[in-house]
C-alpha cells in the first residue's frame, strides 16, 4: 500500500492519478481503433503516467486487446534498441508462456546473452551482430513477431521515441517507418518529452513519419481539477489543508505537474494533520535548500549571459518579448543577437520552456524550483 498519496516517480494506478479524462478517452479510442498516436508534452508534465493510465485503461476493458510499453530513453544506437525491445517483448511474455516459448525460440538464433536487472530483477537480453544488415533485419523480425505471435491487437507504447534521432546509424527514422507501417495487429503510440524534435518529427513532409500520427499535446492540468484532487488525498487520509495553503502550492509551483505533485508529497511526509500556508511556504523553503547545490553548480559552467538571461526569465515569470530593449537592458543580457542565442542555448539544454501560442512564444525557466531559486538568490 503506498502511505503517500502524491507520487512523484512512476505510475501506481489510477487512485492516484489526476484528471487527463479527456486525453485519457482520445488516446483509447485512436489505438482500439487502429490508430497511432503521438503523446508530445514537456518534461514532468505526467505524460508517462499518462501513457501509463492508457495502458492499464486498455487492459482493463478491452480483455481482446494486449499491450506493451518500453522507455528508450537510455538506448544510443540500434543495437541498444534492438535489445530494449528484445527484453520488454521477454518482460511482458514470459519464457514459459506460449509467445514467450516462440520468441526465446526466435531469439535464440542470434545468440542472445540473458541478465537480469539489478533492481527489478526484470530479464534484459543482449545481442551481437556482425553487420549492419543483420541488426536491420533483426529489428525487422521483432515487429513481425510481435505481429504475428498472437491473434490479438497490440498496443504497443514506445517512450521518449525522439531518442531514436541521437542513434549514430543513418536512416533510423526511414527504417522504424518502412517496418511498422504495413503492421496490421500493431498499434503505437509515440511519445516524448523533446518537443522541438517531437514535433518536428511527425510534421516536417521531409521525414520518414510526416502525417503517420495522430498528435495529442499534453498541457497543464486544469487547476480547479488539481485542486480538488490535492484536496481530496489529503483529505481521504484525514488531513486538512487550508485553502489559502492550497492556492499558495498552485501558485509557487505553477501546475506543473511534478513541482506540484513534490511539494505536496514533502507536506505529506511532515505527518502534519492541518496543512497551513506557513508549513507549505516552510516545505518549499527546504526544497530549494536541498537543491541549491545543483543550482550553484550551474552557475559555474553557463556562460555569464545565458545565467543573466535566466534570471531575468525567473523574475519575470514569463517573457514574451526576449530581444526588447527593457528586457536586455534590465538583466544587462547584451543585445538582441545574444538573448536570442541564450534562449536557443538554454532550450537545447532543457533550462528554458518555450511555448507556442497563437498569440506567439512565451519563455520561462524549465525548472520551476530552479526558477524559485533564481528569484530568491539573484539580483
Amino acid at each position: 500500500m503506498i502511505e503517500n498519496p502524491f507520487v512523484v516517480k512512476g505510475y501506481a494506478g489510477k487512485e492516484f492519478f489526476c484528471d487527463r479524462e479527456e486525453e485519457t478517452r482520445k488516446l483509447v479510442t485512436r489505438a482500439i481503433g487502429g490508430s497511432d498516436s503521438s503523446v508530445i508534452s514537456p518534461r514532468r508534465f505526467g505524460k508517462s503516467g499518462l501513457v501509463a493510465h492508457v495502458l492499464e485503461t486498455i487492459d482493463n476493458n478491452y480483455p481482446d486487446v494486449d499491450t506493451l510499453y518500453t522507455d528508450i530513453y537510455a538506448t544510443g544506437s540500434l543495437n541498444d534498441l534492438i535489445d530494449n525491445l528484445s527484453s520488454a517483448i521477454l518482460a511482458k511474455y514470459p519464457e514459459k508462456t506460449p509467445i514467450g516459448k516462440r520468441f526465446w525460440g526466435f531469439i535464440k538464433t542470434i545468440r542472445p546473452y540473458l541478465t537480469f536487472d539489478q533492481l527489478t530483477g526484470a530479464p534484459q537480453v543482449h545481442l551481437d551482430f556482425v553487420s549492419s544488415a543483420q541488426k536491420e533485419s533483426t529489428l525487422k523480425s521483432l515487429f513481425d513477431f510481435l505481429d504475428g505471435c498472437s491473434r490479438s491487437p497490440l498496443v504497443f507504447a514506445i517512450d521518449e521515441f525522439q531518442q531514436i534521432t541521437e542513434y549514430p546509424e543513418e536512416n533510423v527514422e526511414a527504417l522504424l517507418r518502412t517496418y511498422t507501417q504495413n503492421l496490421h495487429n500493431i498499434h503505437f503510440i509515440f511519445s516524448g518529452s523533446k518537443r522541438r524534435l517531437m514535433t518536428a518529427m511527425f510534421n516536417d513532409a521531409k521525414r520518414p513519419f510526416y502525417g503517420s500520427v495522430e498528435s495529442l499535446f499534453l498541457g497543464k492540468l486544469d487547476r480547479v481539477v488539481y485542486g480538488d484532487f490535492i484536496n481530496s488525498m489529503f483529505g481521504k487520509r484525514d488531513r486538512l489543508i487550508d485553502m489559502d495553503a492550497l492556492d499558495f502550492i498552485l501558485d509557487w509551483t505553477n501546475i506543473h505537474t511534478y513541482y506540484t505533485q513534490r511539494v505536496c508529497h514533502n507536506i505529506f511526509d511532515t505527518g502534519i494533520k492541518h496543512v497551513t500556508i506557513d508549513l507549505a511556504r516552510e516545505v518549499c523553503n527546504d526544497i530549494l535548500d536541498q537543491e541549491s547545490f545543483n543550482y550553484l553548480q550551474l552557475r559555474e559552467i553557463l556562460p555569464v549571459q545565458q545565467w543573466r538571461f535566466l534570471i531575468g526569465l525567473a523574475k519575470e515569470e514569463t517573457v514574451t518579448q526576449i530581444t526588447s530593449n527593457s528586457f536586455i537592458s534590465k538583466y544587462k543580457i547584451g543585445s538582441a543577437a545574444t538573448s536570442r542565442l541564450a534562449a536557443e542555448s538554454l532550450e537545447d539544454k532543457e533550462l528554458v520552456l518555450k511555448t507556442l501560442s497563437i498569440d506567439g512564444s512565451t519563455y520561462e525557466v524549465y525548472d520551476v524550483f530552479f526558477s524559485r531559486w533564481l528569484e530568491r538568490h539573484c539580483s
